[in-house]
């Protein structure tokens, strides 16, 4: 699986966006990060490992304590793939912009459209 492939993985869980969103915050161990969850500390060391496999996070060690960080840059190839998209559908919706304002310049209703008549006459 490609780093992009992994960082979309990873981010897909709400519990790690949630660890993430933590660790903006600053460094945090992992009896603190699993706090705010029902789940186990192995639990969230599990989901750890996966934020760490994407690059999204590192895990330092001062003695008995590994603390984890969160890893900005890794999120740099994520924004890059979203730009990319991100302009070309700017592009697209300003392109149907101007042909709907074309449309809508070039159908004003005259008096006769406005008749009521269907049959055409």
């Amino acid at each position: 699986m490609d780093l992009l492939s992994r960082t979309f993985h990873a981010l897909a869980d709400p519990t790690r966006r949630a660890i993430l969103a933590r660790l903006a915050l600053g460094e945090a161990s992992v009896g603190e990060l699993a706090g705010p969850f029902e789940m186990s500390l192995p639990g969230v060391s599990k989901h750890l490992k996966v934020l760490e496999r994407a690059g999204l996070v590192t895990r330092g060690r001062e003695a008995q304590f590994r603390p984890a960080r969160i890893a900005p840059k890794a999120l740099m190839s994520v924004d890059a793939w979203i730009e990319s998209y991100r302009s070309l559908w700017n592009q697209r919706l300003d392109r149907l912009e101007g042909y709907l304002q074309e449309i809508q310049a070039g159908a004003a209703p005259t008096s006769r459209d406005t008749g009521g008549n269907d049959s055409g006459e």
